[in-house]
């Protein structure tokens, strides 16, 4: 797993600014090749249903962050490695999902940051149901879309 050159460690980060960022305590797992990554978050609530996340990780991602609620489901990936490999060459910071990926040794060499909750060789279903860009609670945390989020190997933070 890499280092950025200049990480943004969160422990420090919540030391200098609490009153400002909120703590997800839910445990993600770092399953991407950067340890640390962070950006303006884009939102996705979906369920079981990755047709969304393909969509918006096939645009330009500006070193933004795309965040997954996924309802916590590990009954299906809702991303893989050849999803991962379109994020990279868009420009992705990284991938927080709420969710189950796969792939996850091809994806953990892959320049992206990417936490989810575990994995599963399943595929989800592609249909397209969900919702992008919308404001989301995971964890009792309020994550707006625009909003910067911090992640390393001790969490996460969102900005309030």
């Amino acid at each position: 797993m890499n280092t950025p050159a200049n990480p943004i460690n969160t422990a420090d980060l919540y030391d200098e600014r609490a009153e400002d960022v909120e703590s997800i305590s839910l445990q993600f797992q770092d399953l991407g090749g950067v340890s640390h990554f962070n950006g303006p978050v884009r939102t996705i609530k979906c369920f079981e249903d990755n047709a969304l996340v393909k969509a918006v990780l096939a645009t330009p991602g500006g070193g933004a962050v795309l965040v997954v609620d996924g309802y916590g489901s590990l009954r299906t990936a809702l991303m893989g490695d050849m999803i991962a490999e379109s994020a990279v060459a868009n420009g992705w910071a990284g991938i927080v999902i709420n969710g189950a990926i796969r792939d996850r040794v091809a994806i953990a060499k892959l320049p992206l940051g990417v936490k989810a909750l575990g994995s599963n060789p399943k595929k989800s279903s592609k249909v397209g149901r969900g919702e992008v860009d919308i404001p989301l609670v995971i964890d009792g945390v309020h994550i707006e879309p625009g909003n910067l989020i911090y992640c390393d190997p001790d969490g996460i933070l969102v900005e309030r």
